[in-house]
This record gives C-alpha cells, structure tokens and sequence, in this order.
C-alpha cells in the first residue's frame, strides 16, 4: 500500500539544518506548506545519533547555535544532549515538530518538468509501508556522511584482539570503561574530546595518532557573556554581540592562518607549550602541515592537555603494525596494552542520504553538478542542497542557505514562477569540490568521490566565507542571469493537511 501526501517544500533531514531551513520557513511568512522526512526517530539528526562520553560542539555556541533564535548559555563548547534540546525546542517554537515524519528513509526523489513536481519515495521502516511526496521544492538537509557506517580502516591483526574494538558512531549502551586500558585511535576533534572524558574512569587512556594535529584551548566558559550576564544584560543581546564578535574572530583567525602561515604556527603551538608545560614532547603537537591545511581541533580549558600533565593519559605518535590478543603493536616495536580500542577514523561521506535522484528520467550525479551560491543545484529545477562550511560553523551557512531559500520562494510567488533552475557555462566547471582544494583533510579527500564541484568564478565559486556569503545570499537581488525561471504552467496538485492522504 502506498500513501500519497504533497507539500510545497519537502525536507530531507531534521537535524540542525532541516530544522533550521524549516524554522525559517515559518518565521519568513512564506506561506509555503511544508513536510520534514527523517529517518531517524528522533530529532538531532548527529547530536541524536553519537552518544560516545563528552560528545560536544567543535564550533562556539554563538555561531553554532542559530541566528534567529539565541543560544542562552556561556558555555563556549556545549555538550551533544544540550545541542539536541535546542533544536528540539527550535522546532516545537516554531511549530516544525507537527510537520516532521520520523522513521521515512528517503529512496529516490524524481523531477517532472511537465508537472512541475519532485515526486519523492520514501519507506516508513517502522510500518514497512511506502510513501510517495510530491512537493514544489526539495531541500537535502542530511549532512554529509552516513548514519550507518562510519570510516573505518581494516587494522592488520584486528580479529586477533581479545578486547572491544568500537567506532564512535555505534557507541554501545552498556560499555563501563571504569578500570579498563583504553587507546583512542585518531587525532580529530572526537578523539580530542574522548581522551579526557574517558579519563576520568578508565585506568589509562592512550591516544594513538598517525600525525599531529593542531589543537587550540579555548576558555570552557566566555568571560564577556558572563560579564554580560552580571550585568543583567538580556540575553538577546548578549547572544548578537558575542555572535558578531566571534564570527569576526572565525574569520579574522582563519585569514590570518592562510597569509601568514609561519607566524600562525608559531601562535598556536606557543600557545600549546604554555600548556603541556615540560610534562609532554611537544613532537605530539607539531603537525607537518600549515595551521587551515586542515581544521584546527579545539579544547576547552585545555581539558586534554590536563589529563597529559597529570598522567592520567598519554599520547603516541606512530603507526600501527598489528593488532596482538592484548593491544596494538606499532611500527616502532611498542606495544600498547588495550582492554578497548576506539577507532575515531572519521565518518563515511555520504550525501543526499544515499537516495537517488532523477530529473525526467535521467539519474543526476551530484559529483557532476555545481552549486550556484553553494545552495541550488545546477540543472537541478527546484532542488536546494545544504551545505556548512569547512572553516567555520556548519550553521552560518545552513541559516544563509534556509534565508536564501525564503526570499527565493516570496520572489517565485510574486512574478508567477513556479520553477527555477541554475545554469552555468561550460567554461565555468572546475574540478574542485564545493568543500575545497586547500583543505586536506581525510573526509575532505573521501569526500570529493561524491561533492559537486565548484567554479572558477562567482556564483559557482565557494569562498567559505561568511561575509561574502552574507551579502550573496541575503543581500543582492534574486535576479541573475544564471538563475532561469519558468512561470507555473501546471495547476498544483490537491494540497491536504501535512500527514494526511491526497486523494485519488
């Protein structure tokens, strides 16, 4: 049995972005019906999926959090239970919990030109039952890795060990490191955040890297918004300055970073020293590579450098040879005794969901495509992908991109369109992913298998910059010659209350 529903702007995804581009949605006065499909149970999308000890933010919470609803709080770094709980609350504010569909994993969605309809199938894995979506307009809000899988090297001599071999992603319930020899295999920012977490019960934690990573500590709690609070301050503008004040800092730190890179090197691993003291070799936190070659790892009050200096952890840089029945033996002869081993390798890049896409019957491949303004997909009518930024928070983009999506919207209803589609030129193609060249990070290098590419030139090229973004999508006229309307030549199907069946 197949149920059929229609909305005017379907949602993949409700996470932090679908929720956010739904919220707005709302709040914008759109008058555009909408519907979320999420194939998780709950809402969260990454804050409701990991669940491993001291799973937090790797952004500020000023620009983590978004930039129409406040983050009350002067924690810098919040923790993954906080983050869900406001987007939860986002969505019930803003009334998208009543719109959202959980359980629905998203098989295909098929462009009609002559309808002028995506057509989406989606299956309710709790029923079995299969749902068919038409809707105006598609919004991919999935992120961009996958649920299932995370990314997981096959170690040599892996199934000889004794102990728990665990991925992050698929942390166990029941798991008590309390007493037991614990190596973190990884030097990003879940690793970071495990090794003085897992500290605090296990015998000993080891974090075990190939090569170092650059780690900053940042205070846990900001002194000016609790200054500000002291004050009595409201929290509406504590939240506006300390947004606009730390999005400069983003972006000033980040320039800085990438034309000066020999004096920013020698900032932050000065900045290291004063933390580790002589209690730990610097070598551990001297990458080969410049500060923003790949993301900069962040702690708050230097909780990992902490539990260096006390002993209560220690870090190994060096490669694995085999896994033994008790440990790791590494390439230089060490052996690393381990009751469990987490393997915090990264996560599996996966866009869309995996879902397959069409557009009158031909399959689109979104390694093929650009995005115009990093948000329509190009050839792609009515189809929007939302995509964070790699040198910043995710949601400065998300909120620019779920912004952009409303004034398109009001734009389409005002002058009779009822399609869009971006086109470029076939000399503006480049082949660089929408995430960037100058990045190397290894999700980054996993993910260009899938990422649509960018151009050489505005509006195909990604600038992973905020400010430019901001005058890009919220400013300047919807109008451009890349952008080809098509006035509504179809009436819209029957629109019925979101849930309920369209009839035959």
């Amino acid at each position: 049995m197949t149920t059929h529903r229609h909305v005017d702007v379907l949602i993949v995804g409700a996470g932090l972005s679908g929720v956010g581009v739904a919220s707005q949605l709302t709040r914008e006065r759109t008058g555009r019906t909408h519907a979320i499909l999420e194939r998780r149970t709950a809402m969260g999308g990454t804050w409701d999926l990991f669940r491993y000890p001291g799973i937090r933010s790797d952004s500020d919470m000023f620009t983590f959090g978004y930039g129409f609803r406040p983050w009350h709080g002067t924690k810098v770094l919040a923790d993954g239970p906080s983050i869900k709980r406001y987007i939860e609350e986002t969505a019930d504010e803003y009334g998208v919990t009543r719109h959202t569909h959980f359980g629905r994993k998203v098989v295909s969605a098929s462009w009609s030109s002559e309808r002028g309809l995506w057509t989406t199938t989606a299956l309710d894995e709790t029923t079995g039952e299969t749902e068919e979506w038409t809707s105006h307009f598609l919004v991919g809000a999935t992120g961009y890795y996958d649920y299932d899988q995370g990314h997981r090297p096959v170690f040599p001599g892996e199934d000889r060990f004794q102990g728990d071999l665990i991925h992050p992603q698929h942390w166990p319930e029941d798991l008590d490191h309390t007493g037991k020899r614990v190596v973190v295999i990884g030097s990003g920012a879940t690793a970071i955040t495990l090794v003085p977490n897992m500290a605090e019960k296990a015998e000993h934690v080891t974090m075990l890297q190939r090569s170092p990573t650059y780690v900053v500590p940042v205070p846990a709690d900001d002194p000016v918004s609790a200054a500000f609070n002291l004050l009595k301050v409201p929290s509406r503008a504590v939240y506006g300055t300390g947004r606009v004040r730390n999005i400069l800092l983003q972006q000033g730190m980040y320039r800085f970073c990438r034309t000066a890179p020999q004096a920013s090197r020698k900032a932050i691993l000065a900045a290291i020293r004063a933390q580790v003291g002589g209690e730990v070799d610097m070598k551990h936190f001297e990458p080969s590579y410049n500060p923003w070659d790949e993301r900069l790892c962040v702690v708050p009050n230097g909780d990992l450098f902490s539990v260096l200096r006390r002993g209560e952890a220690s870090i190994v840089t060096d490669t694995i040879d085999t896994f033994t029945e008790t440990g790791i033996r590494l390439a230089s002869g060490e052996e690393l005794p381990a009751d469990i081993v987490i393997t915090a390798t990264g996560l599996k890049i996966q866009l869309l969901g995996g879902m397959r896409v069409e557009v009158d019957g031909e399959p689109v491949d979104t390694r093929d495509r650009m995005l115009y303004k990093g948000t329509l997909v190009e050839g792609v009518p009515n189809a929007m992908i939302v995509m964070g930024y790699t040198n910043a928070s995710w949601t400065l983009k998300a909120d620019l991109a779920g912004a952009y999506l409303c004034r398109l919207l009001k734009h389409m209803a005002r002058n009779g369109h009822g399609q869009v589609v971006a086109e470029a030129a076939d000399d503006d193609r480049e082949e660089v992913s929408v995430m960037g060249a100058s990045m190397r990070s290894g999700y980054i290098q996993r993910g260009d298998a899938v990422m649509p590419r960018q151009g050489k030139r505005a509006p195909w090229q990604i600038r992973q910059d905020y400010l430019y973004d901001t005058r890009e999508l919220r400013l300047r006229s919807v109008d451009d010659p890349n952008l080809r309307f098509t006035s509504r030549t179809v009436p819209a199907p029957v629109a019925a209350p979101v849930g309920e069946r369209v009839p035959a």
